[in-house]
């Protein structure tokens, strides 16, 4: 299995990472969603969710995550997963297992902490708890084979979320930061997070209950 961070996977090399995932080939690839570029300096990528503070986006990122998990499982020949070992283990093996088993191009997008989150980095499975119950990190797994089964292939393997989102984010110092310099817009993008989330949440439940 071959891994990625997420500025190469969302950004600069996703035209490849698209490529290889439509050539249906038994790939198996793992992006590591640390939500930023923290190999240069912490940019802001396209994995950068709303309100967060980093280079090129000090005001705080006003445009949503993009959903690479969506966009791959619009194939419907791929299998993908997001997985957060914080916050689900054995949610997160049975992905790497179902993935390794199928005969086809599989993608598994994990949450994986930084320090350029502004947190204490011993405690960084507490944070991925956190972003799972708060809904800004769903877990599922998409399994082509289950539609081939007549049954849907998506599961949505998160309850509904049980933490204010704000008490997830300004935990996190990325987005303590702009509620600290600049409370009002921090406060306007905090809403339009809690939108997100919500649209989003709704959306991978709509789809995991549909019937095939």
């Amino acid at each position: 299995m071959g891994h990625r961070g997420d500025g190469w996977a969302y950004d600069i090399g996703y035209g490849g990472l698209d490529h290889v995932l439509a050539s249906g080939k038994n790939v198996n690839l793992l992006v590591l969603d640390t939500e930023v570029y923290s190999n240069t300096g912490g940019q802001m990528s396209k994995s950068t969710p709303i309100g967060a503070v980093a280079r090129f986006a000090a005001a705080g990122k006003a445009v949503a995550k993009k959903d690479l998990g969506m966009i791959a499982m619009t194939y419907g020949s791929i299998y993908v997963a997001r997985v957060a070992m914080g916050a689900n283990a054995a949610q997160t093996v049975r992905a790497f297992v179902e993935a390794e088993s199928y005969e086809g191009s599989s993608l598994i997008i994990a949450n994986a902490h930084c320090q350029l989150h502004g947190i204490n980095m011993s405690e960084g499975l507490n944070y991925q708890r956190m972003a799972v119950e708060s809904g800004a990190w769903p877990l599922f797994r998409y399994d082509p084979r289950k539609k081939a089964a007549g049954e849907n292939p998506l599961t949505l393997d998160s309850k509904e979320p049980s933490l204010p989102l704000e008490e997830y984010m300004y935990s996190e110092n990325r987005f303590r930061q702009l509620q600290r310099d600049n409370p009002e817009r921090a406060a306007s993008l905090l809403e339009a997070a809690k939108r997100d989330v919500a649209e989003r949440f709704k959306m991978y439940q709509q789809l995991a209950s549909l019937d095939v």
